[in-house]
C-alpha cells in the first residue's frame, strides 16, 4: 500500500521534473534573447523618434529577424547551428562534456544549471501542491521568476514583458481565490508596488542616489497580487536579509566593489517563491513565538 502511494506521488513529480527541464531550456533562450530584443526595439524607436537613418550595418542588424525562435540556436564561438539532438536539456550537455560538438569550445555552465534548477523547482511545487490547478498556476509563477532572476543577474533588468503579465496573472487566478481572496490580492499588488516605490524615493531624497529600479516595485507588486498583502512583510524581510548577506559575502570573498549595484530582483523572486509554498507555515511559526 505504501509503495502504491509513493508511486502515485512519484509519477507526477517525475513528470514535473522532466517538464521543468524542457521549460528551463526555453527559459535559457528568454534570458539571453529578451534583453537583446528590447535593445533592438529601443534602437528602432530612437531612430524613428528623431527621424534619423541608421548606417548600413545598423540597418542590416535591425532588419535581421531576431526573436525567441529565430535565428535557431547556435554556438556563440563558431556559430554552428545546434542540432535538435544536441539540444536535449541537461543530457546533451553531459553527453558533449560541456563543449561544442564542432569547435570544442566550452558551453556556459549556466545553461544546464538553469535547466536543472527549473526542473527541481517545478518538481518541488508539484510535490508540495499535488497535481492540481493551484500547482499548475504555481509552476507558471515559478518559471517567470526563473527568467526574471537570470535576466536581472545578467543585465540588472526586470522586463515589463514579464513582470506586468505576471502581476495581471496573479489577479486573474485570484478571481477564483486560488491563492488569496481577490480583495487581498488587489491590496497586495498596490501595497507591493507602493512600499518599494516609497523606499526608493526616501532613499533618493536622503542620499541623492537611486537605490533600486522600478522593476523591483513591479515584481513585489506581482507577488502581492498572487499571494495577498499579508505575506509581503515576510517577502521583504527574507529578500532584504538574504540580499544583504549575499552582498557582504560577495564583497569579502570576491573583493567586489561595494559601490557597484547589486541586482535585488533575484532575492525578491526567491523570497516570493518560498512564501508561495511555506509562507503560511513560516508566519504561523513566527507568531507562535510571541
Amino acid at each position: 500500500m505504501l509503495d502504491q502511494i509513493l508511486l502515485h506521488q512519484a509519477l507526477p513529480v517525475g513528470g514535473a521534473f522532466v517538464l521543468g527541464l524542457l521549460i528551463g531550456s526555453f527559459l535559457n533562450v528568454v534570458i539571453h534573447r529578451l534583453p537583446i530584443m528590447m535593445e533592438r526595439a529601443y534602437r528602432r524607436d530612437f531612430f524613428d523618434y528623431f527621424g534619423q537613418r541608421p548606417d548600413a550595418a545598423e540597418q542590416q542588424l535591425l532588419d535581421t529577424p531576431f526573436n525567441l525562435f529565430l535565428p535557431h540556436s547556435h554556438c556563440p564561438h563558431c556559430e554552428a547551428e545546434i542540432k535538435p539532438w544536441h539540444n536535449v536539456p541537461l543530457l546533451s550537455y553531459l553527453a558533449l562534456k560541456g563543449r561544442c560538438r564542432r569547435c570544442g569550445k566550452p558551453i556556459s555552465k549556466r545553461y544546464p544549471l538553469v535547466e536543472l534548477a527549473t526542473g527541481l523547482l517545478t518538481a518541488i511545487v508539484v510535490w508540495q501542491l499535488g497535481f492540481t490547478w493551484q500547482a499548475l498556476a504555481a509552476c507558471g509563477f515559478t518559471w517567470a521568476l526563473v527568467a526574471l532572476t537570470g535576466i536581472d543577474f545578467d543585465k540588472q533588468l526586470l522586463p515589463d514583458a514579464i513582470t506586468l503579465p505576471l502581476l495581471w496573472a496573479g489577479l486573474l487566478v485570484n478571481i477564483w481565490g486560488l491563492f488569496a481572496p481577490l480583495q487581498d490580492a488587489v491590496i497586495g499588488a498596490m501595497a507591493g508596488y507602493l512600499s518599494l516605490w516609497l523606499v526608493y524615493h526616501l532613499f533618493k531624497l536622503v542620499t541623492g542616489k537611486e537605490g533600486m529600479g522600478a522593476g523591483d516595485f513591479k515584481i513585489l507588486a506581482a507577488i502581492g497580487a498572487w499571494f495577498g498583502w499579508q505575506l509581503l512583510p515576510l517577502v521583504i524581510l527574507l529578500s532584504a536579509a538574504v540580499g544583504a548577506a549575499a552582498g557582504i559575502t560577495w564583497s569579502l570573498v570576491a573583493g567586489r566593489d561595494r559601490r557597484l549595484p547589486i541586482a535585488f530582483g533575484p532575492y525578491l523572486a526567491g523570497a516570493g517563491w518560498i512564501a508561495m509554498l511555506w509562507g503560511a507555515e513560516i508566519m504561523s511559526w513566527y507568531f507562535s513565538l510571541w
